[in-house]
């Protein structure tokens, strides 16, 4: 009988020694539940807008909307009517509070807070990353799990669901919570800060989408089932610019050179 030290890892279902968890599954689960609820949300709240397309009472004229009075196509809309996208959109906000407190205490209380939190010095390195994808320097800049582009990106995705659950809140509950209505400047400047705040994290999500195939790939792996390779498979190892350098490093590359200051 072969003994379980000779049978070769990748047949018992082993990680090799390059590969681990880059993902903690609490981590895993809250990503996809929030882009599931995010996309049910925008689409039935684009339904809900359709109703009135216009962000003032009829008669008056709001500059900042040059597309006022004119309904979004019915295909990126979702919930058949008027009601039913109410219901799913509401279902939808509480299930991406639930989920983002979720998400935010685990950061916390695990200490992942610190991979995204803003330091001194992110300016500067997302600078650098702009400069590396346009071919500017040839170096990939050295990072930790997060590089500062998405550090920056992450953040402001934070900060615009908290916008849009808030501003969400102040037009469902416009006369009971008037004194958080009048701070957004009133009903239709709620709206609009409403819609904004889901257009900047649409914008975003559509933008991480494109930068996880053209970059990163293999985070789609990170994020599904954990695993991941730092050490052939992290744009780093592979100095990978969009759309270049997508296949793993060989081994004898796998440690990154040293970074251009």
């Amino acid at each position: 009988m072969t003994s379980p030290a000779a049978i070769p890892a990748e047949n018992v279902g082993i990680k090799t020694k390059h590969t681990k968890a880059r993902h903690h599954p609490v981590v895993r689960i809250t990503h996809w539940v929030s882009a599931l609820a995010l996309v049910i949300m925008a689409g039935s709240g684009l339904r809900i807008f359709n109703a009135s397309p216009a962000f003032a009472r009829k008669g008056e004229h709001v500059w900042f909307w040059p597309w006022e009075g004119t309904p979004v196509p019915d295909y990126l809309t979702f919930g058949a009517w008027l009601g039913g996208a109410r219901h799913w959109h509401f279902a939808m906000m509480w299930l991406l509070v639930a989920n983002g407190l979720v998400y935010i205490g685990f950061l916390f209380l695990h200490g992942e807070w610190r991979t995204l939190r803003p330091v001194r010095g992110d300016i500067r390195d997302a600078i650098e990353m702009a400069k590396f994808y346009l071919h500017l320097r040839p170096v990939h800049p050295h990072q930790g799990k997060h590089n500062a582009l998405q550090k920056i990106t992450y953040v402001v995705m934070i900060l615009c669901g908290i916008m849009a659950v808030t501003t969400g809140i102040a037009i469902w509950k416009p006369v009971s919570l008037g004194w958080l209505t009048n701070l957004m400047g009133g009903y239709a400047l709620a709206r609009w800060w409403h819609f904004l705040a889901m257009l900047i994290l649409a914008l975003l999500t559509f933008a991480h989408v494109i930068m996880v195939f053209a970059v990163d790939p293999y985070a789609i792996r990170a994020m599904t089932t954990g695993g991941y390779d730092e050490d052939r498979s992290s744009p780093e190892a592979r100095n990978a610019r969009p759309f270049e350098h997508l296949l793993p490093a060989h081994p004898e590359q796998s440690a990154a050179p040293e970074s251009v200051k």
